[in-house]
């Protein structure tokens, strides 16, 4: 069973950056979607970033101008990269790729945006 595991979480302090990672521990044919969601304590899981087959991305509006996705197709690896962080962007992320026949998910990053 491919797992998703994710790197670069931690503390900083508002308007510092981080730069999340989010690699399969095999192979995953066929991905159509990776994805960055986040959770905040006692809110719903939502979508921050995604970026599809040929390149392109979406954003929540909250984070617009300051995040950006990416990949890496040869190592199947998904990037995201968080700049100016407010307290409010707190929260566990979680990565996501997907392909035709399965969702795959990470464990979870905290990240935590604190002076």
């Amino acid at each position: 069973q491919v797992q998703l595991v994710e790197s670069g979480g931690g503390l900083v302090q508002p308007g510092g950056s981080l730069r999340l990672s989010c690699a399969p521990s095999g192979s995953i044919f066929s991905i159509h979607a990776m994805r960055w969601y986040r959770q905040a304590p006692g809110k719903e899981r939502e979508l921050v970033a995604s970026i599809i087959t040929g390149g392109s991305t979406m954003y929540a509006d909250s984070v617009k101008g300051r995040f950006t996705i990416s990949r890496d197709n040869a190592k199947n690896t998904v990037y995201l990269q968080m700049n100016s962080l407010k307290p409010e962007d707190t929260a566990v992320y979680y990565c996501n790729i997907a392909n035709p026949w399965n969702n795959y998910w990470g464990q979870g990053t905290q990240v935590t945006v604190s002076s």
